[in-house]
């Protein structure tokens, strides 16, 4: 494919473990700065810095242990990450918080056929029988969930497919009542927490949450250590903390849990609201077959047979399973890292990059690939503040603890800075930065193409450019990054939208920063389980580690271009047509639901008054005036108007009237939430309500951007 316009650099694979850049060949045009010759050389020289060898380094030392959230482990890693910021010269605190954890003290599974004998006990260590050198560490923790309730529980099984509330819903059409059953769910569809959240609404007294080789294992391809999907014993761990409702330590929603905070102004451990009561425990489908090959009861609906050598039953019959969960629910310490280098020009304006560091084993891919491509960008800033360079905002470094059990780390720290973060022009996010060579981004509207243009200028290990090989591929979204909004009319390639699972959430949808979030994906069958170690990643993920060099690169170049940048670089002429398709959508949702006394007609009006205020604002930031300050606090207020001081209806942590996480998806984004999820309960009351309190902030992002100037 042609690039449409003169490549920024010429790409020379030296050697099989870095790709380097060549020197600039003619500056370019870069929105939001009235001229770019010097910032593309800036850009150069940071480019040249980031190094594979090195990622590849720091990645085996920060993999080189269990570290999960507020261990001595973990808390070497941030000793680790703090020493690398001091050494690019940041100025650099590790911030500690008191924050609600559980670790597992008994976990047990126990499967009984109908006479009696036993089917399986579990849940099984997770063990290949060849080339994992990490796998027999004592410190590997067991199969648990973050969040799980305790007891002990008897009951019988009911197979419930992906734990979608389409699913539970299927079951109730089958007359299968799930009161006093254990359910037992496959991954997948939407959030682990979902699956538990709809099963103890509907009665359940437990819930397994297992693998199934058709969504990661053998189904897909070759298992570890033959290849990077899950093995029999694999598990994935995760939280089953209500996300959707708020994140963070569950003690204390919309207060920073700081290590003077007072007992008393924490809610009981027992009753948080956002944590379930009954217990869940995931199982590998070493350990989930026995209890599904011995289920009766009707056979499965179309779609819901997995990939396991016999036919799938609902249940309940046939198998009665044991659980015991003993958690040991304690206020633990956990430690954030934040870097920061001041701005020459606009100090209190931050450009802040996060990556969360805690894992629930090994954590390879998740999280520490995003934490070694962190640590090579900061590695190119710090080489840039030595030759003399300043950014003109402030740039903030930051690697978030517990982000596994609830965005917990960077939560808490949002809300302790909430007020400044109030100036904050952007949150640039990486989690799972390289499982594969397919790069995908999500991102708010007014981002998107910042992100689009920003990898053009960003070499491939596979030659040419970021964005080539990225339109090349089209890497489909995740359900990290999935929504419900509309396709939108665009050849470009796709960025998603922002919903959950990641740290980017309270920075976007509780103080209103605007967010991105970049990622490299290829097959990847070992998330959360002990196999997410160094082995598997230089085995399947990135064997020269060129792909860390390269988010490095995208990372760090996304904080320099926006920290140096004339205007801000918000296009809200695309945010505008993303909400006016988003109005258009509902509508036509609202018809097909026979919801007659919607009255949209307000809203659709309030987002094209947003449009034409939208064109204007673009027309002032093309064509910059010499003091750009007072256009730039205009256009970051928009963003701002998006957030109700109220929140969303049943969950008002949740403050972002364009996108929150589902409540019954968890992960995937829901746009216009307020109005969606009031209409997918038939509540036209509520739908009313919400649809004016959007009309009222459109009519607060145009006013704001008809005053810039």
């Amino acid at each position: 494919m042609t690039f449409p316009k003169l490549p920024a650099f010429i790409l020379v694979a030296a050697s099989a473990s870095t790709v380097h850049v060549a020197p600039q060949t003619a500056p370019q045009s870069v929105f939001g700065y009235s001229s770019f010759s010097a910032e593309a050389k800036i850009e150069q020289e940071f480019l040249a810095v980031p190094d594979a060898k090195l990622a590849g380094e720091e990645l085996k030392t920060l993999t080189a242990e269990p570290h999960l959230a507020a261990t001595p482990e973990d808390h070497k890693t941030a000793e680790y990450v703090a020493q690398k910021f001091r050494a690019a010269g940041l100025e650099t605190e590790i911030v500690p918080y008191r924050v609600l954890l559980n670790w597992p003290r008994v976990v047990k599974v126990e499967a009984y056929s109908a006479d009696g004998k036993q089917l399986m006990a579990g849940p099984t260590r997770e063990h290949v029988d060849s080339g994992d050198p990490y796998q027999d560490d004592p410190r590997v923790v067991m199969p648990f969930n973050g969040s799980s309730g305790s007891g002990d529980v008897t009951g019988e099984v009911v197979y419930a497919n992906y734990g979608r509330l389409e699913d539970y819903n299927e079951l109730a059409a089958q007359h299968i009542d799930l009161h006093g059953k254990i359910v037992i769910a496959r991954y997948g569809g939407n959030f682990r927490g979902v699956k538990v959240y709809i099963a103890e609404q509907r009665g359940a007294a437990g819930v397994l949450i297992y693998s199934d080789p058709q969504d990661d294992g053998y189904y897909k391809g070759d298992a570890w250590p033959d290849g990077p999907w899950r093995p029999e014993t694999g598990v994935q761990r995760g939280s089953v903390q209500y996300l959707f409702r708020y994140p963070g330590d569950p003690q204390t929603p919309g207060v920073a849990s700081t290590p003077d905070l007072p007992d008393s102004a924490r809610l009981p451990a027992d009753n948080t609201g956002d944590q379930p009561h009954i217990i869940s425990i995931p199982l590998s489908y070493h350990d989930a077959a026995p209890i599904l090959q011995a289920l009766k009861g009707p056979g499965v609906p179309q779609g819901w047979q997995g990939a396991l050598p016999f036919r799938y039953h609902l249940g309940p019959g046939g198998v009665k399973v044991h659980l015991v969960s003993q958690q040991d629910y304690q206020v633990r310490t956990i430690w954030d890292v934040v870097g920061k280098i001041r701005g020459s020009e606009f100090p209190d304006e931050w450009v802040v990059t996060g990556n969360h560091r805690d894992a629930w084993v090994y954590g390879a891919v998740d999280p520490n690939s995003g934490t070694a491509a962190m640590l090579e960008a900061v590695h190119g800033v710090g080489t840039l503040l030595r030759q003399g360079w300043r950014p003109r905002r402030s740039m903030l470094f930051c690697s978030w603890d517990a982000e596994e059990e609830g965005l917990i780390g960077s939560t808490e720290w949002v809300e302790q800075y909430a007020r400044p973060l109030e100036n904050a022009v952007a949150y640039f996010n990486v989690d799972v930065a390289v499982s594969g060579p397919d790069f995908s981004a999500a991102a708010v509207p007014s981002l998107k193409q910042f992100i689009r243009e920003l990898t053009r200028d960003v070499p491939s290990p596979k030659g040419d450019t970021v964005y080539e090989q990225w339109k090349s591929h089209r890497a489909a979204p995740d359900e990290h990054r999935g929504s419900n909004a509309p396709p939108m009319d665009n050849s470009d390639v796709h960025v998603g939208d922002l919903g959950s699972g990641s740290d980017f959430t309270p920075f976007l949808q509780h103080v209103g920063v605007p967010s991105t979030d970049i990622g490299s994906g290829g097959p990847y069958g070992v998330y959360h389980s002990a196999f997410d170690d160094y082995a598997w990643f230089t085995a399947n993920a990135d064997p020269h580690f060129v792909y860390l060099q390269e988010m490095a690169r995208v990372l760090g170049l996304e904080g320099i271009r926006m920290a140096d940048t004339d205007v801000l670089p918000y296009d809200y002429v695309t945010y505008a047509r993303e909400i006016a398709a988003y109005i258009d959508a509902a509508q036509k949702k609202a018809a097909d639901l026979k919801l007659s006394s919607l009255d949209f007609g307000p809203a659709r009006e309030a987002a094209s008054r947003f449009m034409t205020a939208a064109g204007k604002a673009h027309s002032l930031q093309a064509a910059p005036s010499s003091d750009s300050a007072e256009l730039n606090r205009t256009l970051r207020q928009v963003e701002t108007d998006f957030i109700s001081a109220a929140g969303l209806p049943n969950r008002p942590w949740y403050k972002h009237l364009v996108y929150a996480p589902g409540e019954y998806t968890g992960y995937a984004a829901v746009v216009i939430p307020g109005v969606n999820e009031a209409m997918d309960a038939h509540d036209e009351t509520r739908a009313a309500q919400q649809l004016t309190v959007l009309t009222q902030a459109l009519d607060r992002a145009t006013q704001t951007l008809e005053s810039a100037h």
